[in-house]
């Protein structure tokens, strides 16, 4: 039985040549792998149990790599027993190639049957083989993408830390000062003042009121009067502005 294809796989080469060395990759993309152990740098041992038509049955054997070429590829060789059902043996030669981000594995196989399993016709082997082969790239190019991106996000995780917010102090309301009127405070203390002249110099300061200003119609009694009001009116506004 002889097969060969090509399978485009959205990585560099360098990952997808690792992934190809990777045994626990290989185990979980293999069908029906049950285990793969590594006896030598070059060397394995394999035990899966494969389905062909009518016939299932469990094989055990070894694989060598040769003709190792990093990362361009190698050429795997095997042989399993499977009992009853017959063994199986084969070569498989694996090809890396850039094409931009991606990389284009291509492969060709050369394999042979024998006992049970020779039985079932070529055209069931090789629809079974050409499956396997189907579903082993499939889940080998979702492996490596699962492993990337995880490896991207393990990476470009920030540490998580713990903090405590700190409560903002209440906002202060500014309650914007009562406006001054300085020129009407500034006129009133000014006759205040003269005001309160007038009241200290008194007789004199009166009768030159009464007789210049207001003749035979105000009492000096009255003017005194008014001058206390308005001396007390300025003590008041003065007190006001200042507690303001």
């Amino acid at each position: 039985m002889d097969m060969s294809g090509e399978q485009r796989i959205p990585a560099k080469r360098e990952v997808v040549w690792k992934a190809l060395n990777d045994l626990a990759i290989l185990k979980a993309c293999i069908p029906g792998c049950q285990e793969l152990i590594r006896t030598s740098d070059s060397e394995m041992t394999a035990t899966a149990v494969i389905k062909v038509g009518p016939v299932s049955a469990k094989f055990q054997g070894a694989v060598t790599l040769s003709d190792i070429d990093p990362p361009n590829g190698y050429r795997i060789t095997g042989e399993g027993q499977g009992g009853v059902a017959g063994f199986a043996k084969g070569t498989a030669l694996v090809r890396l190639s850039e094409d931009g981000d991606e990389t284009i594995l291509n492969y060709e196989v050369r394999a042979e049957v024998g006992g049970k399993l020779s039985q079932l016709g070529g055209r069931l082997i090789d629809a079974t083989a050409k499956k396997m082969s189907g579903m082993f790239f499939a889940r080998f190019a979702e492996e490596i993408l699962q492993r990337s991106s995880n490896s991207k996000q393990a990476s470009g995780a920030a540490p998580t830390q713990n903090f405590r917010s700190t409560p903002k102090p209440p906002a202060t309301t500014m309650v914007p000062a009562a406006p001054r009127n300085s020129t009407t405070l500034a006129v009133i203390l000014v006759f205040g003042f003269a005001g309160l002249l007038w009241y200290i110099f008194g007789g004199s300061t009166i009768n030159s009121i009464q007789s210049s200003v207001l003749p035979n119609r105000v009492s000096p009694d009255f003017i005194t009067s008014v001058l206390l009001v308005v001396i007390g009116a300025i003590g008041y506004l003065f007190g006001k502005s200042s507690k303001i």
